[in-house]
This record gives structure tokens, sequence and C-alpha cells, in this order.
């Protein structure tokens, strides 16, 4: 007898429905698993027999078949020894009729069930297909489940009380969680009032986060600049329902989703050392899974001491720095997961770190100099908007009191500056902000009068930017301007979208 179990998976971050289909007949005993299963769901054998036994079924010394289709995907994960042992037990006898549910899960070998990654691309699935009643799932992944509106959900502790639900004999209530998520405060541990000095710098990021632009913060050891970037996050617009869902579906495909926090509601902030592989940070390996790039998605990626990452580490960042997502390839599957994040990048001015410090001798060579910043290439400089450097503290500010901005001030300020980005790009499919905008919107929003054409005229003369740079230059002033409330750009916002380009200044550098 043949019978069928409706489960699911995700490709990248999309779930995709999955059809286990068990064939039970007389002969030599076996269990045998088809479909493109990788070595996780293989092992599912060894789980659904002892959890099927344990729960107090019969199992026939028969061949067991199960097909997994369609069977071109590659499946992985263990979400489907739940529905594996259910279509066995189905094809058994021991559930009648069709089952109208979408089933996931991990058994345990007692015939508990285990929570799986990955359950909410699968409910967003579940909910535009619109044809099943609802989901049989793991408890712990309820809450998770629960953050898609208009579908029924069934979580189940063991084998034994999904079995009892599907024949009929116990009722389950569809879950309703309580929990409004987005409405929860946080309250940050850091603050901008906490930064001495560094005026300069904070206004840089405050343009940063009004626009989405990403930043380069070249500075001595000491200077503040890691300081600087893990309070970026505090400035940040709030993020929007969309934005938090998108987001937790990464997060709980990489398997890094919280149990009790299902949703995602603070924006990322990722830190990877510089060791990390290419791998670890765009994604990928035999089974792709999101990097540090995809998980920093709608949040802060802050990539500290730039020079030291390998070289192609860093020419990978140019697709999601460009295109806002990542494609992986493989020879018989692609995916694409989103990373569309700001980048908070920081270096040393030399290997030792002193070029240029008042206060500290640099021992490096003119030579040595060129080479440790030859590592991060001209390519990847010029997708990074905002270029700035964070000089050492002078003893006065060390010495004096808190700073009188903090970040609520300074976020007011750039959530009023998304708000005026939002009614902008109203209409416009994946344009959030400023940086997002291509050469045909700089175009139709950044249009300047003719002093403020002729300020970016000498500059582009004066430090040859290139034609990327140009462009960013314009998405900068433009975000200054939406700061002041400006509707034109004048000549004061381009020269100081001019002075975010320290690297193209070669006389600054050298």
């Amino acid at each position: 007898m043949v019978s069928r179990v409706t489960s699911g998976s995700v490709v990248g971050v999309v779930g995709i429905f999955i059809t286990v289909e068990v064939d039970i007949t007389p002969g030599l005993p076996g269990f045998h698993i088809v479909g493109l299963p990788e070595n996780a769901v293989k092992e599912s054998r060894e789980r659904v027999i002892p959890a099927i036994k344990n729960s107090g079924f019969q199992l026939p010394a028969r061949k067991i078949t199960v097909n997994l289709a369609p069977a071109d995907i590659k499946k992985e994960g263990t979400l489907f020894d739940l529905p594996i042992a259910v279509g066995i037990l189905k094809a058994l006898g021991y559930i009648a009729g069709e089952i109208d549910y979408l089933i996931v899960g991990e058994l345990s070998l007692d015939g508990s069930i285990r929570g799986v990654r990955g359950i909410l691309p699968i409910a967003v699935e579940l909910k535009r297909d619109g044809v099943l009643k609802g989901i049989l799932l793991p408890e712990d992944n309820r809450e998770e489940a629960a953050l898609v509106d208009e579908i029924d959900i069934y979580p189940v502790r063991n084998l034994k009380e999904a079995v009892l639900f599907l024949r009929g004999e116990l009722s389950i209530p569809p879950y309703k969680s309580n929990n409004a998520l987005l409405d929860l405060f946080n309250e940050d541990n850091v603050d901008f009032k906490d930064v001495r000095g560094q005026e300069h710098a904070k206004r840089a990021l405050e343009v940063a986060a009004a626009g989405g632009h990403n930043v380069l913060m070249v500075g001595p050891p000491g200077s503040g600049k890691t300081m600087l970037a893990r309070r970026l996050p505090t400035i940040l617009p709030p993020m929007t329902k969309e934005e938090a869902l998108e987001t937790t579906k990464i997060h709980s495909v990489a398997g890094i989703l919280p149990k009790d926090m299902p949703l995602v509601t603070v924006r990322p902030f990722r830190a990877p050392h510089h060791t990390i592989s290419d791998v670890g940070l765009v994604g990928g390996g035999i089974n792709p899974r999101p990097g540090e790039v995809s998980l920093a998605h709608n949040g802060v990626l802050f990539l500290d001491e730039l020079p030291e990452f390998s070289r192609n580490v860093l020419e990978v960042l140019r697709q999601p720095l460009e295109d806002g997502f990542v494609a992986i390839t493989r020879a018989k599957s692609s995916v694409i997961y989103p990373s569309r994040f700001t980048l908070i990048a920081a270096m040393n001015p030399c290997p030792c770190g002193y070029y240029g410090d008042p206060y500290h001798q640099c021992m490096c060579t003119t030579t040595s100099i060129m080479k440790y910043r030859s590592k991060v290439s001209g390519p990847l400089l010029d997708r990074i908007d905002i270029q700035i450097e964070v000089p050492a503290l002078k003893y006065e500010h060390l010495t004096a009191g808190e700073s009188t901005e903090d970040s609520k001030s300074i976020r007011e300020r750039v959530i009023k500056a998304r708000e005026i980005q939002l009614w902008r790009f109203k209409g416009k499919r994946g344009i959030y902000c400023n940086a997002h905008m291509d050469s045909k919107l700089i175009k139709e929003y950044c249009k300047l009068g003719d002093e403020s054409e002729e300020v970016l005229k000498l500059a582009i003369q004066k430090f040859g930017f290139s034609a990327r740079t140009y462009f960013r230059v314009l998405k900068v002033a433009r975000t200054i301007a939406d700061l002041e409330g400006k509707e034109h750009i004048d000549a004061r916002c381009i020269q100081e979208a001019i002075h975010y380009r320290i690297m193209d200044k070669r006389e600054v550098l050298y």
C-alpha cells in the first residue's frame, strides 16, 4: 500500500512542499529512502524505526521504500522524520483517510519530537498555497510558525500524540500566540553619549544610518572605531514587520533563532573575526547555508581590521554590497540569500597603526604602508560611500564630561530622514533608502544647482573620482539634505559628502 504525506523544506530562504511517499510490500526486510536525500535524511531510518516501536506501534518485517518528491531537489535536515513515520503508520493502516496537514519534525528514539529549523519559510509557503488545513509541528517551533497569520498550527509532543490527532481521537486547538513581539521595548546597553569626542565620526555615522550608507573608519588603535561601530544599531530606525519576518527567515534557516525569541525584532549586528573564510562570510558549503552577510540582513556587518581579512574574502563582498543578495550556485542547485546590510569597516592607517598620530612614532616604511593599504582594493573602496578619519583623542576630550547628545536624539533625526525617503521611493520595489538608488533614481532625485555642480566638478578634477564614486557622493549628499529637511541639494551638502571620501584624497594618505 502506498501512502502520501505532505511535508516541507527550504531552498535558500524560500519554503517548498515535499511529498513523502511510503510503499510497504512483502519481501526482504529493508528501509530505503530515495529522492536525493543527504546524510541526515538517510539516517532518519535509524530514528524512525525505534520511535515507532517505542510509541507502541507494531512494525512488521517488510520492505519499506520512502520517496521524497520531487526527486530532483536535494533533501537535507531532520524535519522529515515525523512525516516519514506518519507515512509508514498510514500505510500500515493505523491512520485512515487523507492527511490534509503539512507535517514536519525530528524524532527522538523514544518517539518524542524535537524542534527543527526553517519553519518560518515553510509556514509562509503554506499560507500562500492555502490548500492544506494547517501544519503539524514540534512544540518548540510553535511560536515561530505563529508569526504567520491565517494558518492553523497544531503543536505535538510525540509521535503517538500526532497519530491520535490525525485519527481524530485527540483534539488539539489551533495554537495562537499572545506575544506582541514587535512592540517589545529593547533597551540598548550602549549609547553614543558614552563616546568622548569624535564629533566628526558621529556625524558621519548619523548620515550613514539615515541613508543606509556603508562606512570605512581609518584611525590609530584606541581612537574609538570599534566603540562607534557598536553603537550604530542604537540610532538605526526600528524594524518594520516585513523586515523582521525577512530577517527571521534567514536566522531560522541558519538554525540560530532563540527558542524564547522567535521573531528578530532588533537589527542584527554581526562582527566576524578576520580569520573567517569566504564561505563563512557570504555563505555556501556542500549544503549551502547563509553566511555573515545574510545574517546581517537589515542590520550591520562590522569588519574590524579590514586589511587583515583575506583578499579573496573581501572581494566576494562586491556582489552583496552592489546587489543586496548573494547567489550561490552549485552543479545541481542554486540558492539566493538576501544580504542588504550596512557595512561598517575599520582599519589602521598603517601596519603599526600610528601613521600620522601626533602621540606615537610610526615605525613603518612607505612601501609597507602602501602594501598594507593595497589589501583593500579600489573596486571595494568605491562601494563604500563614507570614508572618514578617526584621529587619536586629545587629553581634553578624555577628561571632558559625557557627550551632550545621546543615541535617542540622533535616532529621532534618522527616523525623520528615513520617513522622507520612504515617501520618496513609495511604489519603487526594493528601494527603501538613498543608498539603494540606481543611476536612474539618482538622476531624478539628486539634481544639482549651478553652485553645487561646480563644487563637485572641481572635486572630481582634483581627486580623480571614478564614475561610481561620483554617484555615491550624490547619494550621500541627498541624505545630508534629507537630515536637514532640504528639498534640494546645496553646495554645503556636496562639500560635506566630498569630505567623507578620504581614501580618494591621496595627499591625506601618503
